[in-house]
């Protein structure tokens, strides 16, 4: 009779002691060494809103749309066929300021020679931003 007592007993003191663990870790915030991050909206960065007030004061909309294909292809679809890495960027800062033609169909792409480096990279870093994830 002993036995089942101490065993009861044992069992009870264990049960006490990890009863509230679990409740103890659900209340608890995320430290510093959490695992758990927020993805960043990259839509929320000076970058992007550099980029987008360069394409809306320039003529980018005359023929580009976000999502519609207009006169030249979405800003989305250019988003999302090309990496977003300093290659891309400045491949594609050269072709808003040179033109170019063929890689979405035969319209050709008038080139903006006002623009500087800079600007055009910007914009087109905006551009990479609107990538669907």
């Amino acid at each position: 009779m002993k036995k089942i007592i101490t065993i009861c007993l044992l069992t009870a003191g264990f049960y006490a002691c990890n009863s509230g663990t679990n409740e103890q870790a659900k209340t608890e915030a995320p430290t510093a060494d959490s695992k758990v991050t927020a993805k960043a909206d990259p839509t929320d960065t000076p970058e992007f809103h550099k980029g987008m007030d360069l394409v809306n004061n320039n003529d980018c909309k005359t023929c580009h749309k976000i999502d519609e294909r207009l006169i030249g292809p979405a800003f989305r679809d250019i988003a999302n066929k090309y990496p977003n890495n300093a290659a891309t960027l400045d491949t594609l800062a050269h072709k808003i300021i040179n033109g170019g033609q063929g890689n979405w169909g035969s319209i050709p792409m008038a080139a903006h020679s006002n623009l500087s480096v800079e600007d055009a990279a910007a914009m087109a870093k905006y551009v990479l931003l609107l990538k669907n994830n």
